[in-house]
Parts: C-alpha cells; sequence; structure tokens
C-alpha cells in the first residue's frame, strides 16, 4: 500500500473554505487545521500532477501560532488523528483556533471574497452574538449524522467516505446531547436528523430510511427514545410519518410562533432567528404601507416580521421554492390577508409576475441568487434590498451583478453565528445609484 505524502509547509494566509494557503515547489496547496505563519507537517489528500492545486490536512505542528488553542472536539482535532493515522470528522474545522482569531480570519477572508468578485474594497468585521458562549459551544438546533455498518451514530471523516462512530456533539444544544442518541441502536437507518425548536416541546428525531411501511424495528426504536417525537422521512419520496409526538418542532422569534416540518428550512444557530431578523428590519426600515417581497422566504421567519411592520394597508409576496417549506409558511401566516404566498422559483414568480415593489428582502441558498434573479429584482422599481448570505463567495458574485444593474452596496454587517466553522453569516443593505 503506497504511504500518503507528508510536507513540511509554511502557512499563508486564510482562503475561503476553511483553508489557508501553503506552496510547495511553485504549487498552491489549500491546508485545514493549519494556521497564518504556522510551520507545520501536512498529509496530502488530493495531490494528482495535473491537477491546478493540491489539498492537505496539517497533522503535525511544527511551529504553533499564538492564536491556536486546544480543540473542543478530539473527534474534529486534526493533530490527534493525525497521531491516529486518520483524518477528523468534518463540522468543526476551526476549533484549533481562539474565537477572537476565528472571527479575524473571517473578517479577511470575508474581505478578499468582496474585492476579489465584487469589486469591492471594504474592510470588514465579523460580530460575535451578544449571548454566544464563552468557548462557542452549544448553538446548533439541527445536527444530522450517518449511520455505521455496527448500528451507531457516526459522521464522515472530512472529505471521505469513512465513518466514525460519535459519542457527544460539543456544538449541539444541550437539548439535543441530553437525548443520547449515540446510546441507540439505529441498525437499519440511513441517516438520523435531529432538531431542537425553541419553543417548550420536545426535540424532533427524524430517520431516514426508505422502509415504506416502517418495519417492527424503526416502530420499536421510536418508542425507546424517550423526551423526543420521532418520524421517519423517507428521502426518496420526500414524505414525513410520524411515529411518535409530532412531525414538527415550534419556534418562537419576536412574539411569532413558526410551525417548521420534517427537514424544513430554520437558521441553526439558536440565536440566529432574532438576531437576523432584528438585522434585517434595521437595514429596511419597512414602512407601514409598504409592498415588500420575501424571496427564498423558507417558514416566513422574515415574512411575519415584515407583515407585521407593513400593516394590513400594505403587501408581502412571500416566494419559497420548496413545497414542504411553503406549506409551512401557510400554516404560520395564516389569516394574514396582505400576505402572499406563492411556491415556486423566485426568478420564475418574478418574472411572471411582475411585481412592483417598494423593497425586498433576498436570503438566498449556499449558491446565491444568481444573474437572472437579479435583474428581475432590479426591474421591480425597489429601492431597497437587504441581502442575507451564508457565503461570501457566492454574495460578492451576486453584488457584481447588481452593480452592472446599476445598484450599489450601501451598508453590510457580517455574524459568527457558526463559531469553530468556516461559515458566517452576513445582512446587507443594496440601493439603486
Amino acid at each position: 500500500m503506497t504511504q500518503t505524502p507528508e510536507l513540511e509547509l509554511t502557512i499563508g494566509p486564510p482562503a475561503h473554505g476553511g483553508h489557508c494557503v501553503a506552496r510547495h515547489e511553485g504549487r498552491v496547496i489549500f491546508v485545514r487545521h493549519a494556521l497564518p505563519g504556522e510551520v507545520v507537517k501536512a498529509r496530502l489528500t488530493e495531490y494528482d500532477d495535473d491537477a491546478r492545486f493540491w489539498r492537505a490536512d496539517a497533522t503535525e505542528v511544527v511551529q504553533a501560532s499564538t492564536d491556536r488553542v486546544n480543540h473542543p472536539w478530539p473527534l474534529a482535532d486534526a493533530a490527534l488523528a493525525g497521531m491516529r493515522g486518520t483524518r477528523p470528522v468534518g463540522g468543526a474545522e476551526f476549533g484549533h483556533i481562539g474565537l477572537a482569531a476565528q472571527r479575524r480570519l473571517k473578517a479577511d477572508i470575508f474581505t478578499e471574497q468582496l474585492a476579489r468578485l465584487g469589486k469591492i474594497d471594504r474592510r470588514i468585521t465579523v460580530e460575535a452574538v451578544p449571548d454566544e458562549s464563552p468557548d462557542g459551544l452549544g448553538w446548533r438546533t439541527r445536527v444530522g449524522f450517518a449511520v455505521d455498518p455496527d448500528g451507531h451514530l457516526a459522521m464522515h471523516e472530512h472529505r471521505s467516505t469513512t465513518l466514525v462512530p460519535v459519542a457527544d456533539m460539543p456544538l449541539a444544544v444541550p437539548a439535543i446531547n441530553a437525548l443520547a442518541l449515540w446510546e441507540r441502536d439505529f441498525s437499519g437507518v440511513d441517516g438520523v436528523e435531529v432538531a431542537a425548536g425553541s419553543g417548550d416541546e420536545e426535540p424532533l428525531v427524524l430517520l431516514r430510511s426508505t422502509q415504506d411501511p416502517p418495519g417492527r424495528a424503526l416502530r420499536a426504536l421510536a418508542e425507546g427514545i424517550p423526551g423526543a417525537s420521532v418520524a421517519v422521512l423517507n428521502p426518496d419520496t420526500g414524505s414525513v410519518l410520524r411515529l411518535r409526538g409530532r412531525t414538527w418542532v415550534r419556534e418562537v422569534v419576536g412574539g411569532h410562533t413558526f410551525r417548521v416540518t420534517g427537514e424544513g428550512f430554520w437558521q441553526i444557530h439558536r440565536s440566529a432567528p432574532r438576531v437576523l431578523t432584528e438585522a434585517v428590519l434595521e437595514g429596511l426600515q419597512p414602512a407601514s404601507g409598504a409592498r415588500v417581497a420575501d424571496l427564498y422566504a423558507g417558514a416566513g421567519l422574515f415574512t411575519a416580521a415584515l407583515a407585521e411592520r407593513v400593516g394590513q394597508t400594505g403587501s408581502v409576496l412571500s416566494v419559497e421554492g420548496s413545497p414542504a417549506a411553503s406549506r409551512d409558511a401557510r400554516r404560520n401566516l395564516h389569516g394574514r390577508d396582505h400576505v402572499d404566498i406563492v411556491q415556486g422559483k423566485v426568478e420564475k414568480v418574478l418574472r411572471e409576475r411582475r411585481p412592483h415593489l417598494d423593497a425586498v428582502v433576498l436570503d438566498p441558498p449556499r449558491a446565491g441568487a444568481g444573474r437572472e434573479t437579479v435583474r428581475a429584482i432590479a426591474g421591480t422599481g425597489a429601492k431597497a434590498v437587504v441581502y442575507v448570505s451564508c457565503d461570501p463567495a457566492s454574495f460578492a458574485r451576486d453584488v457584481a451583478y447588481f452593480a452592472a444593474a446599476g445598484w450599489g452596496l450601501d451598508s453590510l454587517r457580517v455574524f459568527d453565528l457558526y463559531p469553530h466553522t468556516h461559515h458566517m453569516e452576513s445582512v446587507a443593505v443594496l440601493r439603486p445609484l
């Protein structure tokens, strides 16, 4: 068996995606689990001779940065994995970095992406969530696990099909860890998703299985998980079948109550719905009687806040592509006659309806909105767009599309809603020039 090559590298600046840049004999290498200025030994994970760049994982620190700390999750610790000759699990790739330094690196990455892809030179700062825990743990309200051949909950090694059994999830909120699901036998289940709502109800455990109908073993498994609702999600059909309790969780934000079913989208940081809603309203300042749109609206988080602000004399067009999320939105916004909930592709709905709007909230998936959607928004007559993004690269590209349509970036805030990972969330205000 050929041994994986290992190099000693001096680490350069951070790069989007959770890496830092190093160079070896003129070739760029994207290295994970390192810090700028460090000297590390790194095991190559992708290194074809004809590749434009290589990838590597730091396995041993020769000269450490002063920003390096002990990783809070041993399974995600690259140094420990290197000693074992394995790879760390994904999901906490910045855990070896102090929280303040994590935010500085994220700011550097966002600044670089905005300059390179959006052609905007603006120094970014990344804000900590006001009620963040001092260790940056216990914030995830949604987690997902694979199931290994022995029926144990597991996670994948980074960029690998290898499964590693887990016995805790330090990033998850206490209500999820309290279920101790790693003590259960999930044989016959393809995967497990867990959601903990901010309401008073118990968490929802969603079992991925193509058994139709679910057999006795799955029903017995559901009965053996106290303190949780349990349902089965068939990934082939998208159907969700209740086994115990509810098929949804209740979320409460700013006096509004939301029902989010199955795998319906919801912000995963426990404070994100409140923080982002406040930032959206502050940026948009919707007036009574205004005509606004909430695009990629999900279960209606921003729609509800906008509907309250514009009042019955205003209107909200809420557009969502997912049928399940759109159904959630209809339940959550029931009785608000000035809200029009439409299920469909955003660009298609805007093209066919040609709405005349005063303002838009745009919260696209990680891939961004894209040129066609940006053009459609620019044609609505809106005087402001509040853009909520979870990816600096796609955001910067979309900002360039807005610039081509005659719009400029007015304000921008970036929040550290994913501590110990490279991810971040931004809220920007764009206006026609």
